[in-house]
């Protein structure tokens, strides 16, 4: 038996720990930015693209997105850039490991993490092949903020969550096969082709 004077305590406690499970288990509450990954010209400067071939359930299955797209972008030098955006409420989805599934089959090697000379920086993933002939980069978004480390901001956005609704995590992707030049990473076709789609999803 509770003593009766804890009764009041113990049913506040109890209301606390409802609204988070009303709002994610029954509600299932979701914040809805307007934004979408759609509104990313398909044609950036002097590359033009086309869609890939996988159907919309895989995005669904993979990265539980229904807000989503995988191009091609190709310049005049039939330069070719894989571009991959996707937003999904599912973060883990997302952050861990997206070139297993993008990059099926690839043995790559988790270099470092390059931030942008533009304001604000721009914290980006970089992955390579073992001859560095590919090139793989991508970054996050989450409400307008880029995350440098996914693991430690959905920690501390779990206390935002009790008593919010969630909000959908961006990754924007890209890879292409490279040459053996100088040319800095910072500086190559892929990274130019990753901030003008960021450019253009953060202007809406």
């Amino acid at each position: 038996m509770i003593s009766s004077r804890y009764a009041m305590l113990v049913i506040i406690l109890l209301i606390i720990a409802l609204i988070p499970t009303v709002i994610h288990s029954y509600i299932g509450a979701t914040a809805i930015d307007g934004k979408s990954v759609q509104s990313i010209p398909s044609i950036f400067n002097n590359f033009m693209s086309t869609p890939s071939k996988r159907n919309a359930q895989w995005g669904k299955d993979i990265f539980d997105s229904e807000d989503w797209f995988e191009r091609d972008y190709f310049d005049t030098q039939r330069t070719k850039i894989r571009l991959f955006v996707a937003r999904s409420y599912n973060h883990k989805r997302l952050y861990h490991h997206p070139e297993l599934a993008l990059s099926y089959g690839e043995d790559l090697t988790n270099n470092n993490i390059i931030y942008t000379l533009e304001y604000p920086k721009i914290p980006i993933q970089i992955l390579t092949n073992k001859d560095k002939s590919k090139l793989i980069a991508y970054t996050l978004l989450y409400d307008d903020e880029l995350i440098r480390d996914p693991i430690m901001h959905q920690l501390g956005d779990s206390i935002r969550l009790l008593f919010n609704p969630r909000k959908p995590m961006t990754l924007f992707y890209v890879s292409q096969l490279v040459s053996h030049t100088k040319t800095p990473v910072e500086k190559s076709t892929a990274i130019s082709i990753l901030l003008s789609a960021i450019r253009s999803f953060r202007s809406q």
